[in-house]
């Protein structure tokens, strides 16, 4: 079995070494599944960690007028992400693209600016600055005169949330995003999350439920109860309001006279895999070189 895979399903799941060896071996080497499995028996002591936070770079969001985006540009180095010409890199993506009505990334790198095209102004900047640069993702959002955005940007770019309300005030719709930005939901309410996510947990749930020993009937109880706080976790309206936990966020936007509509977050570098380094050793091996 390949040792990198368990040492990989050890760091995601926190479960001993021949837990993660064992559930490999059951699930041909697919991590995903072995994932499932320790949690299925209770091993796993993460309950989700889908989102391994790993590249550096920085993300934005920039508002004008009806229209919004939030990028995200990455480099290889947390030291490339403070250097002055990455930042302003990210900035001049984010205001070209909320200024063009485009929808794929293939067209927002096509689009103008001052060094040629954003693509040309990656590529450039990499030679530049000598690490690899690359505008992952953008989305950008259109308003009408009854809705109003709210915007968040923490750590410095770290974390950016756009969102969008109707009818409550853009006050209301910053408190939205900086609740995003703390409690990070994957979706906004529970008919927008995937019938396979949701099936997907109900399964692992039953599984748990049977190995802690309850009739069908009990554990089919049990089930229901679990996947409603599965979704008070993930979704947006359902989960408890940060500033006020007697409310829920969609109770919270509703005493406001809105409605929820959208909502981007961008977490740089989530879902990519880190380079492991030893620094260390790079820098002996220079020396010794």
């Amino acid at each position: 079995m390949n040792t990198s895979l368990i040492k990989e399903l050890r760091d995601l799941s926190g479960a001993g070494l021949m837990d993660c060896k064992k559930a490999l071996e059951a699930n041909d080497g697919d991590i995903d599944k072995a994932m499932d499995y320790l949690r299925e028996k209770g091993i796993s002591k993460a309950a989700k960690k889908a989102s391994r936070i790993a590249a550096e770079g920085l993300s934005t969001v920039v508002i004008n007028g009806n229209n919004a985006a939030v990028v995200e540009v990455n480099c290889e180095t947390d030291f490339v992400a403070k250097n002055e010409k990455f930042v302003n890199l990210v900035n001049t993506i984010a205001n070209v693209v909320v200024n063009n009505d485009v929808k794929t990334m293939e067209e927002a790198l096509e689009l103008s600016c001052e060094e040629g095209t954003l693509n040309d102004y990656v590529t450039n900047m990499t030679a530049t600055i000598g690490e690899k640069i690359s505008f992952r993702r953008f989305e950008r959002l259109t308003k009408t005169d009854s809705q109003n955005f709210g915007s968040y940007i923490h750590m410095g770019g770290k974390i950016s949330v756009l969102t969008l309300v109707e009818g409550a005030s853009e006050e209301v719709a910053k408190d939205v995003a900086m609740h995003c930005a703390a409690m990070r939901p994957s979706y906004i309410r529970r008919e927008d999350v995937p019938a396979e996510e949701t099936e997907k947990e109900m399964n692992v749930l039953k599984e748990q439920a049977m190995n802690e020993g309850k009739p069908a009937e009990i554990a089919e109880k049990m089930v229901q109860g679990r996947i409603n706080k599965f979704y008070k976790e993930i979704c947006l309206e359902e989960q408890e309001f940060v500033k006020d936990s007697d409310k829920t966020v969609g109770e919270f936007v509703k005493s406001n006279g809105g409605s929820i509509v959208n909502m981007v977050r961008f977490e740089v570098g989530e879902g990519i895999e880190k380079r492991e380094d030893n620094f260390v050793e790079e820098v002996m091996s220079q020396i010794n070189g």
